[in-house]
């Protein structure tokens, strides 16, 4: 569900390092969901939903950068859909995540994997077949 597959190489080593990346950090949002001995584990979902939204405004902006370089013609819709992402995360509401952290971090993983996997699939994958 999480795990990095060669189906996801685009064939531009930083991209596709920084991606990895982003799988990275939705595996230990499972390894916090899994783990049975933190029985509070808001501090910890609060450092991940940070390091995701940190991480990933560095990735767009570089992707967007050499997309750019590139003469991408849809790159403003990409930039779109990178915004989007942003907004979700950073619009996290903390109230929520005390009330079930499990679920929470179930939600937050399923979200993050879900839209990284297609973003890579089918938005990426249209900017190296330009």
């Amino acid at each position: 569900m999480i795990e990095w597959r060669d189906e996801f190489i685009l064939g531009i080593e930083k991209i596709d390092e920084q991606h990895k990346k982003l799988f990275q950090i939705a595996s230990e949002i499972y390894a916090v969901m899994k783990n049975q001995l933190i029985t509070d584990k808001y501090d910890e979902i609060v450092h991940l939903i940070t390091e995701l939204k940190d991480y990933t405004i560095f990735h767009f902006t570089y992707e967007e950068e050499y997309m750019h370089s590139i003469g991408y013609r849809k790159l403003l819709s990409h930039k779109v859909e990178h915004h989007d992402f942003i907004e979700k995360i950073s619009n996290t509401d903390y109230s929520r995540i005390d009330k079930d952290q499990d679920q929470y971090l179930m939600e937050l993983l399923d979200f993050t994997v879900e839209w990284i996997a297609n973003h890579i699939m089918k938005t990426d994958r249209a900017y190296i077949m330009k």
